[in-house]
């Protein structure tokens, strides 16, 4: 195991986090639409959301889990900072000239329910996700990536799918359970099957990245507990 610096800088980190927060953000507005695609049934934002796992794949297999751990978190907060500038927005008297009130009640107008709901389902999903991924990783001896990234999306978008819809819809007026049940299905099969289709793409990425960054951590001593925060100390780079 080589050494490796506290402050190692990387050069695409930024940019990868940069574009997972993007995603969990737009797909979390786009879920105020309920689609269907042929025989699916499921929210706007599950056509966009599968590639938050994709990057959350890419980030563990090259920067590790205590990295992605970050990343997760700072997704966590930027998605709880918009639902909270939505829900105080919406809570404002609008302008006496400004017709389009109810219009942003029902589409922007978010529910504490909801913000739970979504909250905790990303926040169990993709920690399960890295989880799985890294122990994995070690465990194979880094082959089969096609394998480790398929089996932990499996693993986290169950969690994630069947955490949100029920939280969310549970209950609810409207939502039957053959609709929930609908839903869930739905946003799974579509889920992984985006996760599987890219896999190539994961493949790509993530040898053009280790390569850029001369990194390919494996997790072999981390601690794999999402509440601490401290920086990895040591990597294994094959």
């Amino acid at each position: 195991m080589n050494e490796l610096a506290v402050n190692k800088s990387f050069k695409h980190l930024d940019t990868i986090t940069a574009l997972f927060v993007t995603v969990l953000l737009i797909s979390n507005v786009a879920s105020t639409k309920i689609v269907a695609v042929g025989p699916l049934t499921f929210d706007g934002g599950t056509i966009l959301f599968p590639l938050s796992y994709i990057f959350g794949d890419i980030l563990t297999e090259v920067y590790g889990y205590a990295r992605s751990r970050k990343v997760i978190w700072l997704g966590f907060v930027a998605a709880l900072m918009m639902s909270a500038t939505f829900m105080i927005v919406e809570a404002l008297p609008p302008a006496a000239d400004w017709p389009n009130q109810e219009a942003y009640s029902k589409i922007l107008g978010l529910t504490p329910r909801i913000v739970i709901a979504s909250l905790i389902a990303y926040f169990a999903g993709e920690f399960s996700n890295s989880l799985v991924l890294a122990k994995l990783k070690v465990r194979t001896g880094g082959r089969y990536l096609w394998l480790r990234t398929i089996s932990s999306t499996l693993l986290g978008q169950v969690v994630d799918t069947v955490l949100f819809i029920l939280i969310a819809f549970s209950g609810v007026p409207g939502f039957s359970n053959s609709l929930i049940w609908m839903l869930i299905v739905s946003n799974y099969l579509f889920k992984c099957g985006v996760e599987i289709l890219f896999t190539p793409v994961t493949y790509w990425l993530t040898g053009w990245l280790k390569q850029q960054e001369q990194e390919d951590y494996y997790d072999r001593d981390t601690d794999f507990n999402p509440f601490r925060f401290s920086n990895p100390r040591q990597s294994s780079v094959r």
